[in-house]
C-alpha cells in the first residue's frame, strides 16, 4: 500500500480528529507535542515519522513504525515543502551586503565546504541525502499540479550580463510562456537563468515594466556586484507578484552563485548531478539552451541522450538560441545534425532561431 503523506499541521489534526488506527501514514517534519487530548487512544501502525518532533510518551503508541530523528546539521534533513527566497535570504538586509554571509543559504554553503563538497563522513553524506531526498518529494508534490509538457526548462550560462540583448530576449520568452500556462524552471542561478524567472515574475506585466525592471537591475549587472541581490529585492517589492509561479533548482556545489530571489519556488540539492539530471527529466514541454559555456554543453549532450533512448517514452524539443553561437562559436548545433544524420542520435527534435518569437512559437507547437 502506498503511504499517504502528511505535510502540515493542519492535516495531522484533521486525521487525528477523524481517524482512531492510523495506518500507512508517512509524517514529514511535523511537532506532535500539544496534541494530548487528540493522540488519546490512538494507535498508529506501518507509519513514518520523518523528523517529528514527538511526546516522550509516543512510543506506546506506534506499532511496526519507523521513526527516523533529525540529525544536528545546519539544514533540515526531513524538509516537507520547497525553499523560498525568503528561506535563503532570511537574514539579509537590504542596504548592507555585508549581511549576506547570515543568511541560511550561506550558513549551509559554509557547513558544505568545511563537511568537503564530496563529504566523507557517514553522518554527513545520510543527512544530505535525506535532504535530497525530501527536496524530490517535495518537488514531486509541487509537479503534481502540472501537465507534464507545460514544463519547459531554459538553460545559459550565469555569467550572462543583465545588460545583455540576450538576458531580455530570454525574459520575454519566460513571460510569454508563464503567461500560457507554463511552468518555467532553470538551474535557479544568476545569468540566463534569472532572466526565466525575471520574465515569469512579470507575467501578467507589460512589457514597459519588465523594460523599466530590467534598466534598472543593470545596475549591477553580474551576481558578484555587490549590488546584485539588492536590485532584484527592490524589484520584487516595487512589482508585486501572487498569480504567476516558476521554478528554480540550484545547488550548493556551485554556492558561490546566489540562487535567484525571482524564483518563487525553489528545490536546491546539495548532489548536482541528482539536481542536473531532475531538472532535465521534469522539462517534458522541451528545453531552450541560451548562449552557455561547460555546464550548459553538459547538459546539451545529457538531453540528447535522454530523448535518444526515449527514457521517458517521447522526446522533447531541443531549442537553440542564436545560430551565430552555437553554430561557429561553440558548434554544438551542427555536431548535433551531424550525428542525428548518422544515426548516431535518434529522436532528438532540434531547431535553432534567432527571434524569441519563434522560439515561442516552437514550444507552443509542441504541445
Amino acid at each position: 500500500m502506498r503511504y499517504q503523506e502528511i505535510e502540515t499541521r493542519e492535516d495531522l489534526v484533521r486525521l487525528l480528529q477523524n481517524q482512531t488506527l492510523i495506518i500507512h501514514k508517512a509524517f514529514q517534519n511535523l511537532d506532535f507535542t500539544g496534541l494530548d487530548n487528540l493522540l488519546t487512544g490512538k494507535s498508529f501502525e506501518q507509519c513514518l515519522f520523518l523528523g517529528c518532533q514527538l511526546p516522550d510518551n509516543f512510543s506506546s503508541l506506534i506499532k511496526d513504525s519507523f521513526i527516523f530523528p533529525q540529525l544536528d546539521m545546519p539544514y533540515n534533513c526531513y524538509i516537507n515543502r520547497l525553499y523560498t527566497r525568503d528561506d535563503l535570504y532570511e537574514a539579509y538586509i537590504p542596504g548592507q551586503p555585508e549581511t549576506f554571509k547570515n543568511t541560511f543559504d550561506q550558513k549551509v554553503y559554509r557547513h558544505y565546504l568545511k563537511t568537503g563538497k564530496y563529504a566523507k563522513d557517514i553522518k554527513e553524506t545520510l543527512a544530505r541525502r535525506l535532504h535530497d531526498h525530501s527536496i524530490t518529494d517535495a518537488l514531486d508534490d509541487f509537479l503534481s499540479a502540472y501537465d507534464e509538457k507545460r514544463i519547459v526548462a531554459i538553460m545559459g550560462g550565469h555569467g550572462l550580463s543583465r545588460k545583455e540583448v540576450i538576458y531580455k530576449q530570454v525574459a520575454l520568452i519566460s513571460k510569454q510562456l508563464t503567461e500560457a500556462g507554463y511552468l518555467m524552471t532553470s538551474g535557479g542561478g544568476p545569468g540566463a537563468m534569472e532572466a526565466t524567472h525575471l520574465g515569469a515574475w512579470f507575467a501578467g506585466k507589460s512589457v514597459k515594466e519588465l523594460d523599466t525592471a530590467i534598466d534598472f537591475l543593470g545596475q549591477a549587472p553580474y551576481f558578484k556586484d555587490t549590488l546584485w541581490l539588492d536590485t532584484a529585492l527592490e524589484i520584487i517589492r516595487d512589482f508585486p507578484q501572487s498569480q504567476y509561479k516558476s521554478l528554480g533548482i540550484p545547488t550548493w556545489l556551485y554556492g558561490h552563485e546566489p540562487a535567484t530571489p525571482f524564483a518563487t519556488h525553489i528545490a536546491k540539492y546539495f548532489a548536482n548531478s541528482v539536481r542536473e539530471d531532475g531538472l532535465l527529466t521534469i522539462a517534458k514541454g522541451g528545453i531552450l539552451f541560451a548562449p552557455g559555456s561547460a555546464g550548459t554543453i553538459q547538459e546539451i549532450f545529457q538531453e540528447a541522450t535522454q530523448n535518444h533512448y526515449l527514457s521517458f517514452d517521447y522526446a522533447s524539443p531541443m531549442i537553440f538560441m542564436g545560430k551565430n553561437y552555437w553554430i561557429k562559436d561553440r558548434p554544438v548545433y551542427s555536431c548535433l545534425e551531424q550525428m542525428t544524420k548518422k544515426s548516431d542520435y535518434k529522436n532528438l527534435i532540434l531547431s535553432i532561431y534567432d527571434e524569441p518569437q519563434q522560439i515561442i512559437d516552437e514550444i507552443l507547437k509542441f504541445n
